[in-house]
């Protein structure tokens, strides 16, 4: 895959662009306000919602949508699909700017966010009962793992320069890095299927307080199994979106594939969900729920009219379908993650929370830097392969599709 991924000769900041970079810098701005006011006076959080919209939508939501690396990797190195390799290196980079502005705005979110640092070195004082101490601890190694899978591409551009310290350092570390790369992503399949089952497990204590729909014995399964469904959406789009933003050629043919692996996985989770609720006797109560029924219907057929498309062969071949797909299918995970975290949640009588502005400007601001970000390493890094796919507007042949 390293030989013919290369950089997009591309410049980052247009006119399409720069409003993103306003948005982060003003995100920027808001974040040290709530370090120097605290979250009181910036947040809707209370002691009924200790966790608003910076834990459900950019950590809960947020790893998932950036489990692209771990969907891919979980095709080529263990049902050893190598034909999607290219992939990865585009997949992995999604991954580790998702994770790391989950990072980011968990030490937004927390209230005493200068003893983070403990976690890591205080052992001793650790909470061995506690899931979200496997979740913090899972995160932070997995940030640091992404980054190590997708430093052979800074090596690889170093190592083409002129002679240097840089260039010698990145001849002689590359080829070491080689050799253990393969524990590295073996670790990096590990990590992530602890701590998305476990970010389930965390709502597993809110008897009495998530709604049925939501609260089951099988949330750590229908979070691990909805995560890798949203990360093959979130390839299938990215690639999709990437070619048309940079002018590629998009990888036709491998997206069929991804897609159909899509559908599968996208299956087997309906599967355990509708099964779950009759299982429990509250397939009744979803229709009878009030606004909640709204929520888990446009939640449901979201990731069922994603399915209706992923499964259709001659839909998978068309580049405008497949890209609607992977959006429903996305969308369905992002209704899933929030309203078992934040809209089927209710602390008790007296408690409401709704995100304010500046919380709402934070979050948009992390998404405009990661999408800036993600263009900075694709233009300056080898990440895009030069796979052969169709052409933007041609049509796709029936040969081309993998089965």
């Amino acid at each position: 895959m390293s030989e013919t991924a290369r950089p997009v000769s591309r410049p980052v900041l247009t006119p399409r662009t720069r409003p993103l970079l306003i948005l982060a810098l003003l995100a920027g701005a808001l974040a040290l306000w709530r370090f120097l006011a605290g979250l009181g006076p910036v947040t809707g959080m209370s002691d009924g919602y200790p966790w608003g919209i910076w834990i459900a939508w950019d950590v809960v939501v947020g790893t998932a949508l950036a489990c692209g690396g771990y969907a891919v990797a979980i095709l080529c190195y263990v049902l050893n699909r190598g034909r999607y390799h290219p992939l990865v290196r585009s997949a992995v980079v999604t991954s580790a700017l998702g994770y790391s502005l989950a990072g980011v705005s968990i030490v937004i979110d927390v209230g005493r966010y200068w003893n983070l640092w403990k976690v890591v070195v205080w052992p001793g004082r650790w909470n061995l009962n506690s899931v979200l101490l496997e979740v913090a601890l899972c995160v932070m190694a997995y940030v640091v793992v992404l980054w190590i899978e997708l430093s052979p591409a800074f090596l690889e551009r170093w190592e083409a320069g002129p002679p240097s310290a840089r260039q010698r350092f990145a001849a002689a570390v590359r080829p070491r890095l080689e050799k253990i790369l393969l524990w590295i992503i073996v670790l990096g399949l590990l990590l992530p299927t602890m701590h998305q089952s476990s970010l389930g497990s965390v709502m597993l204590i809110a008897v009495g307080k998530l709604d049925p729909l939501w609260h089951t014995p099988l949330l750590p399964l229908l979070f691990l199994v909805s995560c890798v469904a949203m990360g093959y959406g979130v390839v299938v789009l990215e690639a999709t979106l990437s070619a048309r933003w940079l002018g590629r050629r998009p990888e036709g043919v491998l997206l069929q594939g991804l897609s159909r692996a899509a559908a599968w996985v996208t299956g087997v989770y309906l599967a355990l969900r509708l099964g779950d609720l009759v299982g429990r006797g509250q397939l009744g109560h979803a229709f009878t729920a009030g606004r909640l029924t709204f929520f888990w219907l446009v939640e449901t057929l979201a990731f069922a009219a994603g399915l209706a498309l992923l499964a259709s062969r001659r839909q998978r071949r068309r580049p405008g379908r497949r890209l609607l797909a992977a959006g429903l299918v996305l969308l369905g995970g992002i209704l899933y993650r929030f309203d078992t975290y934040l809209v089927g949640f209710s602390p008790g009588p007296g408690w409401h929370y709704f995100p304010t502005v500046p919380e709402l400007l934070i979050t948009v601001g992390i998404v405009s830097l990661e999408i800036l970000l993600y263009m900075v390493i694709v233009t300056r890094l080898p990440i895009l392969a030069g796979v052969t796919g169709d052409a933007p507007g041609a049509p796709t042949t029936a040969a081309a599709d993998p089965r």
